[in-house]
């Protein structure tokens, strides 16, 4: 989550997507974000971006909000774009996506949600975030 700069998949146009809360509490929580969108125009009063590729600056990361047979698509654009990390949400994960990344040097979290992580965090994803850490589940 040092990464300020990011890029978000899965956010959509009807906007009541897991994606697009995680694209607009990424944005009111100071990252600049860019999201990812194969025909919208704008999200969440953002500029859209098609591909990857397209982005008008480098990023630190790519946030994935996808269905898991779109993730593996996405993680090889996200390579080819030269960007090293990715968090794939809960739900988005593919086993050949997580291997993928793996093979090609992009670090990778999956299976958490990352409004747990990403400060401030609300109450509600702080006390998980402490009852995963109590348990020994938090990624590293």
């Amino acid at each position: 989550m040092a990464q300020r700069t990011l890029a978000v998949a899965g956010a959509s146009r009807g906007g009541k997507k897991f994606g697009n809360a995680a694209l607009s509490s990424l944005k009111a929580k100071g990252y600049t974000v860019y999201p990812i969108h194969p025909s919208a125009a704008t999200l969440e009063g953002l500029q859209c971006y098609r591909r990857l590729s397209d982005l008008p600056e480098p990023v630190g990361g790519l946030v994935v909000v996808l269905h898991p047979g779109e993730t593996e698509a996405i993680v090889k654009e996200a390579a080819a774009a030269g960007i090293p990390r990715v968090w794939m949400q809960t739900g988005a994960d593919s086993p050949a996506a997580i291997d993928f990344c793996a093979a090609n040097g992009i670090t990778v979290i999956h299976g958490e949600c990352i409004l747990m992580f990403a400060e401030p965090a609300e109450a509600f994803h702080r006390f998980h975030r402490g009852i995963n850490r109590l348990f020994g589940k938090l990624p590293r």
